[in-house]
C-alpha cells in the first residue's frame, strides 16, 4: 500500500468536507469511513458503531461537561467584578499598571474555568470597558487580553487536558499538576512583557489611581474571598488525593451554583442558560471525540501509525528535531482547525512515535496545550480572536497583529519546556 496515497486522501477528505462546511466531528467520522472503506477489509458499520459509543461513555469524560457547566455558571455571576475590585490596588504601582489585571484575572479565572474562551470573554467583558475610560492602549489592551485568555487552557481545571489525558491514556490529576508551574511561567512572561513596553513607552500609560494604605488595599482584597475559596476547593480536593478529577468537577459546580447564589445571580433563567450553554458546548466536543476515535481506529487498521512512525524514525531526527517539527506541524494545523481537534486528531498517529522518541508523555501533553494556545491567536481560527471581535467590533486582522507579542513568547516558552523539562515534570513526580 502506498501510505502517501491513503495519506493524502485523508487528508484531501478532510478539508474538503470542512470546506464544505461539514461538522468537525462528522468530517473525522466520514474520512475514517472513507479510509476503512477503501483501504481495509474490516466492515466500517460496526467498527464506527462500536468506537463511537465506546468513545462517548468513558466515565473519564465526565469531568469534561462539569467543567464546562462550572464555568457556564460563573459566566453569569459577578466573579470578574470581584476579581478588578481585589486585584487593582495591588497592581498601581507596577510598570504597565492596571493592564496587568488582564494577565492575573485571566490566571484566577482560568482555575476555575478550564476554557480559553470563556476566560477570555469574562475577564475581557469587565477589564476593556473599564481600562478604556482609563485611557490605556487599545491594543495593549486586546492583545495582552487575547494572550492571557489562553491561559484557561493550561492552568487546571483544563478542558483540554482532560480530552489529552482520555485520548493519551494518562493520568488527568497529574497533567493538572504539571500544568501549573507553565501557566505560572506563561503567565510572568506576559507580565514581564506589559512591564518592559510599559517603561519603554512611559507616556502611554495613564496616571496611576491615588493611593492606597496597605489597610485599605487589605479590605478591597475582600471581593477574592469567593474565587480564592472556589479554587480551593477544585484543586485541594484534587492534591490532597480528595477526589478524582471528575469528583473535583463535581465539587466546582456545587461551589459555583453555592456562589451565584450567594451573590443573588442565580435566577431559573441563569440556571437554564447556564445548563443550556454547557450541553451545547458538550454535544460539540464529544462528537468531535467520536469521530477522532473512529479515525483513529481507521488509521489503526490501515497501518498509518506504524508507516509514520517509521518514516519519521527514517529521517534520522533528534529528540529536539522532532519537539521542533511538531511545533510547526501544530502551529499549521492551528490555522485551520480549534484546539480539541488537533488534539483527538493527531494523538492516535503521534504517540507512538513520541513514545519511541522517549518523550514523557505528561510533558508532551503539557507542550500539546502550550502549542495549541497558539492556535487560539492565530486566524482564521483563533477561538479568541473570534471572542474578542465579537465584544469590540474589532477586524480579525487588527487582533491577530496585536496579539503577535504574546504568540512569540509562547514559543519561548515551549523552547523553555524543552530544555528545563522539569517545570512541567518535577510537580507530578512529587505525587508518586
Amino acid at each position: 500500500m502506498n501510505e502517501i496515497l491513503v495519506i493524502t486522501l485523508l487528508v484531501v477528505s478532510i478539508f474538503a468536507l470542512l470546506g464544505c462546511g461539514v461538522w468537525v466531528g462528522l468530517t473525522l467520522a466520514g474520512t475514517a469511513w472513507i479510509g476503512m472503506e477503501i483501504f481495509s477489509s474490516r466492515p466500517a458499520g460496526d467498527a464506527m458503531a462500536v468506537t463511537i459509543w465506546g468513545a462517548s461513555s468513558s466515565w473519564t469524560l465526565t469531568a469534561l461537561p462539569l467543567f464546562l457547566w462550572m464555568g457556564e455558571i460563573l459566566f453569569r455571576t459577578r466573579l470578574s467584578e470581584d476579581l478588578f475590585k481585589g486585584l487593582a490596588p495591588w497592581l498601581n504601582r507596577l510598570p504597565g499598571r492596571l493592564l496587568h489585571t488582564n494577565v492575573i484575572g485571566c490566571a484566577i479565572f482560568a482555575a476555575v474555568s478550564g476554557s480559553s474562551a470563556a476566560t477570555c470573554a469574562t475577564v475581557g467583558k469587565m477589564t476593556i470597558p473599564e481600562l478604556t475610560r482609563r485611557g490605556y492602549p487599545q491594543d495593549k489592551i486586546l492583545g495582552t487580553l487575547s494572550g492571557a485568555g489562553t491561559l484557561g487552557l493550561l492552568i487546571p481545571p483544563s478542558i483540554i487536558m482532560i480530552v489529552y489525558g482520555v485520548a493519551a491514556d494518562v493520568s488527568i490529576s497529574r497533567l493538572f499538576i504539571a500544568g501549573i508551574l507553565p501557566g505560572a511561567l506563561l503567565g510572568l512572561f506576559f507580565m514581564g512583557y506589559i512591564a518592559v513596553w510599559a517603561l519603554r513607552n512611559p507616556k502611554a500609560v495613564p496616571e496611576a489611581d491615588a493611593g492606597m494604605t496597605f489597610a485599605q488595599k487589605l479590605h478591597q482584597s475582600r471581593h477574592l474571598i469567593p474565587v480564592v475559596l472556589l479554587i480551593t476547593a477544585v484543586l485541594g480536593s484534587i492534591y490532597t488525593g480528595f477526589a478524582t478529577a471528575t469528583e473535583a468537577a463535581a465539587v466546582g459546580v456545587v461551589g459555583a451554583l453555592v456562589l451565584s447564589g450567594l451573590q443573588r445571580s442565580l435566577t431559573r433563567a441563569s440556571f437554564m442558560q447556564s445548563l443550556l450553554g454547557a450541553t451545547r458546548l458538550y454535544c460539540m466536543i464529544a462528537l468531535i471525540l467520536a469521530g477522532a476515535q473512529f479515525l483513529t481506529l481507521a488509521m489503526g487498521y490501515i497501518g498509518l501509525p506504524r508507516a509514520l512512525a517509521e518514516w519519521i524514525g527514517s529521517l534520522g531526527l533528534s529528540q529536539f528535531g522532532l519537539v521542533i517539527a511538531l511545533m510547526v506541524f501544530f502551529m499549521v494545523l492551528g490555522c485551520f482547525l480549534d484546539g480539541i481537534s488537533i488534539v483527538v486528531l493527531t494523538m492516535g498517529v503521534l504517540l507512538p512515535t513520541v513514545q519511541a522518541a522517549g518523550i514523557d508523555l505528561i510533558w508532551f501533553g503539557i507542550f500539546i496545550v502550550l502549542v495549541v494556545e497558539m492556535a487560539q491567536i492565530t486566524p482564521p481560527v483563533g477561538f479568541n480572536l473570534f471572542v474578542l471581535s465579537g465584544m469590540t467590533g474589532r477586524e480579525l486582522p487588527y487582533i491577530a497583529r496585536v496579539s503577535m507579542p504574546m504568540f512569540f513568547l509562547m514559543i519561548l516558552a515551549v523552547l523553555l519546556l524543552y530544555f528545563l523539562p522539569g517545570i512541567a515534570t518535577w510537580l507530578p513526580k512529587q505525587m508518586m
